[in-house]
């Protein structure tokens, strides 16, 4: 994103920012909502059946509830099925209600998908409705040239979501939404605070004043941390050159062990060859015949448990076949790590089938 008027705000993590960019979204495109509500408005939210809970938390904060979030079904690698959303989309204003937000998610917490953004926005503008982009996860591959492709069509996005805190390794919390034009964020969240806030006039006067220093009044909190200091010092130390070295190792490690899990007979992945994100997802399968949703679920949750005592710990996650593993590389992770992970999966996991 880039203009005179782009910019962003600090926010708590990730959800904090979806549910920002959901307020901003109905202020801006309903501005009686603001003072009045949702009155008799049926808002209608379309995300991914693999995005984020914290979209219908955040449903559930601006008074929607949970039911006014679509889950549009996705493909088999967890990427949103455009032509869904828009069946979705029209059957929605068929129905009688109001269609609001779309959310593309870059990196998707189980499989690591990046949803088709510029289809997504395609549809968008054909409605006139709010696109963010939830790259809590994914949006730090924008330092990268090997892999920011995978954000194409995020620059014409309403709003976007990113957590240095996450892929980057920023301390938390990091997290920001980022904007095309701040005084829409501004005109959205202002009230009347004259105690705090005196650039009272800088959304009627922006073309004069670019610059907004009040910038507590353009979120929905007041007291802050300087959490932004926290990547200014890493990008100081690191440089955007640095963060691309450490995200494009990330992600070579990360196929390593997507590798060495399609390897083995004894393991079945499920993500994506080669993975497109920093997560590895597969189960353990002897001779590489899955069992039935219950035994593989309960294999992979003891395993997980058991891990601990070999000085590992990953997390596990629906899928298709029952319970899965799911391992997440970090900025960190060595080859050696890969490679003792799946030795202690299959020695644990033939100490629990045996």
């Amino acid at each position: 994103m880039s203009g005179q008027f782009a910019g962003g705000i600090s926010t708590q993590g990730g959800s904090a920012s979806n549910a920002t960019a959901l307020l901003i979204a109905r202020n801006t495109l309903y501005p009686d909502t603001k003072t009045h509500g949702n009155q008799n408005h049926r808002f209608a939210i379309f995300t991914s059946a693999h995005s984020h809970y914290s979209i219908e938390k955040a449903a559930q904060m601006v008074g929607f509830g949970s039911n006014a979030v679509k889950l549009v079904p996705a493909d088999s690698a967890g990427c949103m099925i455009s032509s869904e959303l828009a069946r979705l989309v029209q059957k929605s204003l068929e129905d009688g209600e109001t269609p609001l937000f779309i959310n593309a998610t870059a990196g998707t917490t189980v499989l690591g998908a990046f949803d088709p953004i510029v289809e997504i926005s395609q549809i968008s503008k054909r409605h006139q409705l709010w696109l963010h982009v939830d790259g809590s996860w994914g949006g730090s591959t924008i330092f990268s040239k090997s892999h920011n492709h995978k954000l194409v069509g995020s620059h014409v996005a309403d709003s976007l979501a990113i957590n240095p805190h996450k892929m980057l390794g920023v301390p938390v919390t990091c997290s920001f939404l980022l904007g095309p034009d701040l005084r829409v964020f501004k005109a959205a969240n202002t009230l009347p605070a004259a105690y705090l806030f005196h650039d009272i006039d800088t959304v009627q006067n922006a073309d004069q004043q670019p610059g907004m220093w009040d910038i507590a009044d353009l979120t929905l909190q007041c007291g802050r941390r300087g959490d932004s200091l926290k990547l200014a010092l890493s990008w100081i130390y690191y440089g955007a050159s640095g963060f691309e070295a450490q995200i494009d190792n990330a992600f070579r490690i990360a196929t390593y062990l997507a590798s060495l899990v399609v390897e083995h007979q004894d393991l079945v992945l499920v993500s994506s060859y080669p993975p497109p994100c920093l997560q590895v997802c597969f189960y353990f399968a002897l001779n590489g015949r899955l069992q039935s949703q219950e035994d593989n679920s309960r294999t992979t949750k003891r395993v997980v448990k058991g891990l601990v005592h070999r000085g590992f710990m990953i997390d596990y996650a629906p899928g298709h076949s029952g319970v899965m593993f799911r391992a997440v590389i970090n900025t960190q992770t060595q080859e050696s790590t890969a490679k003792g992970l799946i030795v202690a999966i299959l020695e644990e996991s033939r100490t629990q089938t045996s």
